[in-house]
């Protein structure tokens, strides 16, 4: 089925569990980050542990977004949506009852796969049923049901943690997961494909995943030789994917779509630079609230939803604007008010007023509204219909591999300034340090980006 609109799914119905599913990610991993002291000190983890805990979702989902986006668009999105969100709910289920780092990081690792089979397929659903004038603004919907989810998550997480535990948090997310569920089976009727037929290239979509695990995994082991090690094989192993596409006639991931629009790639470049430098703020600020402030995971959750609220609020109007304005102008502004608030943030320290920390976070949730819905726009009416999926997944993977990124920088500064200990009280100059380098680093590469996001050219 391959209409706009299925003959028995109203358009309704498909913005309606792709908004679920959008909600119900961010929700776990900002949740998830807020509880992180707290789950450390039961299970005994140190810095770099705790932050794989936040990593190992992101890894296998980049890994595997690209692949899931193509045999969706074969052999169906809303059945690859289906089996996503049950593979995330049962692996929240079974992280709630983690006894051990070992099986917590599984068990992340199996979320990410789910979560890779939705990120894969869920913009792409809205942008099949929906025409072109109508996408910025359903974008933009389900962008604020992202950062709603962001929003609630420090908030409830907090008050879960606080109060139940940091396992509950994984249970309601296995809830919420079977309330998707429930909608899917019961309204969802039909299904849409862009490349009925078409051959799957199972041998690029494993050269293109091991070379991506092992640049990222390499990223997270600096500065140890092993890591470099990876990161080179990883980049010849990408190479050697880039070439194998561009002479396969069913590729996995079209190569076509960067060299003939200027437009797609710079967008998705800019996309995976946002993200890198902007995923690990809340990670960060969560560990200095909680250590070097002294609040507690209620009170650090509520300062926190400062940026993930504004980002719910103004997003679906920056989705809009992108119907009418050239979205190169609204995303690159949102850029560079995002390195305007890293920059601020390079100068935290324990005397940093609640009001600066709280503005600032603020400033950086309007910047990133004003880009991200406007640059998914741009993305995704650039590419040809038989496309939805893999550019949705394109784009997908460069936000993971972003915030895969972004977790690596501030993890490897943990190891160069704390090293492989729990973060007490005599460490926390330390700590403070390693988030000092990490912001400005941070905001090099907003600062690089607004020039990526330029660059796109005009999409109308």
């Amino acid at each position: 089925m391959d209409d706009p609109v299925g003959n028995s799914t109203s358009k309704g119905v498909v913005l309606l569990v792709a908004t679920m599913a959008s909600f119900i990610f961010p929700f776990m991993a900002s949740a998830v980050n807020i509880a992180l002291p707290s789950l450390g000190k039961e299970l005994s983890l140190d810095a770099v542990t705790l932050g794989w805990i936040a990593t190992a979702y992101l890894l296998s989902s980049a890994a595997l977004l690209v692949p899931f986006g193509r045999i969706a668009d074969i052999y169906g999105r809303k059945k690859i949506f289906t089996c996503g969100i049950g593979i995330f709910t049962f692996s929240s289920l079974f992280s709630g009852l983690a006894n051990s780092a070992t099986m917590l990081i599984s068990c992340r690792v199996l979320q990410g796969i789910g979560g890779a089979m939705l990120a894969g397929t869920a913009v792409a659903l809205l942008t099949t049923v929906f025409p072109a004038n109508e996408r910025g603004k359903v974008l933009g919907i389900n962008v604020a049901a992202t950062y709603i989810g962001l929003s609630l998550g420090p908030v409830l997480g907090g008050i879960l943690t606080q109060h139940f535990g940091w396992r509950s948090i994984f249970f309601l997310s296995a809830f919420l997961g079977l309330l998707v569920i429930g909608v899917v089976l019961w309204k969802l009727k039909g299904e849409w494909t862009g490349a009925k037929g078409q051959r799957f290239d199972f041998a690029g979509s494993v050269i293109y995943s091991l070379g991506l695990v092992a640049l990222v995994y390499g990223f997270t082991l600096l500065p140890a030789v092993s890591g470099v090690g990876l990161i080179v094989g990883g980049i010849m192993g990408l190479s050697a994917f880039t070439r194998w596409e561009m002479r396969t006639r069913s590729p996995v991931l079209d190569i076509n779509l960067f060299k003939n629009s200027r437009t797609f790639t710079f967008s998705n470049l800019a996309a995976l630079i946002n993200y890198s430098a902007t995923f690990a703020v809340t990670f960060l600020i969560s560990f200095y609230l909680q250590y070097v402030k002294e609040f507690n995971p209620q009170n650090a959750g509520l300062i926190l939803v400062a940026m993930p609220a504004v980002q719910a609020i103004f997003s679906p109007l920056a989705g809009r604007l992108s119907d009418r304005i050239e979205p190169r102008l609204i995303a690159s502004v949102g850029m560079a008010l995002t390195t305007v608030g890293l920059v601020i943030f390079i100068f935290l320290n324990e005397e940093t007023s609640l009001k600066l920390i709280i503005g600032n976070l603020i400033l950086i949730g309007f910047g990133f509204a004003l880009f991200v819905s406007p640059n998914t726009n741009a993305i995704m009416s650039s590419a040809p219909k038989t496309a939805y999926g893999v550019a949705s997944a394109t784009l997908a993977t460069m936000r993971q591999v972003g915030m895969v990124l972004s977790m690596g920088v501030a993890m490897l500064m943990f190891t160069l300034y704390i090293g492989r200990v729990q973060i007490t009280p005599e460490y926390y100059p330390l700590f403070q340090q390693s988030m000092k380098t990490s912001f400005i680093i941070f905001a090099v590469l907003c600062f690089g980006g607004i020039f990526a996001s330029l660059a796109r050219g005009k999409v109308r």
